[in-house]
């Protein structure tokens, strides 16, 4: 059996501790974890401000390449906080507006029918109360999005091709929404929360309302003021060395999803994905941390407003939308939600915000200016989530 070797990156920078001793309980963790078999390769970050070193060690693929500093990675869920960032600088640009009905841009969906139950037959409806809104999309109280209950729509979105996923989109933005615009909504806009379906929403909204695509638009207003080069929806030919595998636990180990340099974000997609997901670096996402860190600033400069960063780090969400239904048991004990992501309320981490990936992707910003950044190429489960606990452990805000 060929022996897997650790692939991982550590950025540090230390408030008020030495980046020596943090780098050694990084590569600690993951040496633990590399051996342990749960992962193949990955990339960390810890630290205050913006000193950093960069620790690495091991291969991109099993038995390929050494991992590279600029390793880019499919962040998947954590594109929501940057495309939150994204639609908060539409609305200071007077462009939308928090509490505008979306229809005007996308009128698939306009005149919206709701679920007498979430667990209803698709025609046990009644007529939407009130239009589905920006704050609806970046909050997961639009009535669209993940049933973790068995239910006629959970069928119904596999279906028709909605049902979310670890598969990155199949078809293009305009025909999943018109889809996703064929079922009725498991509860009343803003009566409740579900997971994901706001944001791939969110994603064809902004590329609507600027006229362009998403990827267009992000590599424009976003990535350029923030320094984020090899940040995007998929990654250049030119770059795809720099495109780890992925993987999958099974009960025989590691299953490679997609080959190192290969799979759907290699290169440009045949279809527009602007209900897609994006691939960054270990660099670049700190990048974006550090200005919800500093205030959502960049050097001095806003990215945006004070009060719009108050609102998307701090809980949106009334007791009522956290019922246990809604996702995973245990998620709200403690849990709030802002925008684009989870904020925690209660305990030793108290204001700490952030957000997984689905392919084993992790980050958070702490109220004292922590950023912690770990990415790896292997879908989350039993195994990913005990790298990732333990990741978040290693520093407290209290």
């Amino acid at each position: 059996m060929r022996r897997l070797y650790a692939a991982a990156v550590l950025i540090l920078a230390v408030k008020g501790g030495t980046i020596a001793g943090v780098s050694r309980l990084l590569q600690d963790l993951l040496n633990r974890h590399v051996l342990a078999g749960t992962i193949p390769g990955g990339v960390a970050l810890l630290g205050a401000e913006n000193n950093a070193e960069v620790v690495i060690a091991g291969v991109a693929s099993i038995g390929g390449d050494p991992m590279g500093e600029d390793a880019i990675m499919r962040i998947q869920s954590m594109t929501k906080a940057i495309t939150s960032v994204a639609a908060l600088r539409l609305v200071e640009a007077g462009r939308l507006e928090l509490d505008q009905s979306v229809t005007g841009w996308l009128p698939e969906l306009a005149d919206r029918q709701v679920l007498r139950d979430p667990a209803a037959e698709l025609d046990d409806t009644v007529p939407a109360c009130r239009a589905i809104t920006l704050r609806h999309l970046l909050t997961n109280t639009s009535g669209y999005g993940m049933a973790i209950q068995a239910s006629p729509l959970q069928l119904a979105m596999a279906a028709n091709g909605t049902e979310a996923g670890p598969e990155p989109p199949a078809t293009g933005a305009d025909e999943w929404l018109r889809r996703l615009a064929g079922l009725p909504l498991a509860f009343q806009p803003g009566q409740g929360w579900r997971y994901h379906h706001s944001f791939a929403v969110l994603g064809i909204l902004i590329s609507r309302v600027t006229g362009r695509s998403l990827a267009e638009h992000l590599a424009e207003d976003v990535f350029g003021p923030l320094g984020m080069t090899d940040t995007g929806l998929w990654v250049p030919e030119s770059k795809l060395g720099r495109l780890p595998a992925a993987y999958r636990h099974d009960d025989e180990g590691l299953v490679e999803l997609e080959p190192a340099g290969g799979g759907f974000y290699a290169g440009p997609p045949s279809f527009d994905v602007s209900h897609g997901e994006l691939v960054s670096t270990a660099r670049d996402y700190h990048r974006f941390a550090r200005m919800l860190a500093d205030g959502g600033q960049v050097s001095g400069q806003p990215v945006i407003s004070p009060d719009h960063l108050q609102q998307m780090t701090s809980d949106q969400l009334p007791a009522a939308c956290k019922t246990a239904d809604s996702f995973f048991p245990g998620f709200w004990d403690g849990m709030g939600w802002g925008f684009g992501v989870a904020v925690q309320t209660e305990g030793a981490r108290r204001g700490r915000i952030g957000w997984s990936g689905g392919l084993g992707t992790d980050f958070f910003v702490d109220p004292d200016g922590t950023v912690g950044v770990l990415l790896a190429q292997v879908e989350l489960g039993k195994d990913m989530w005990s790298l990732v606990d333990q990741f978040q452990s290693l520093h407290e805000t209290s």
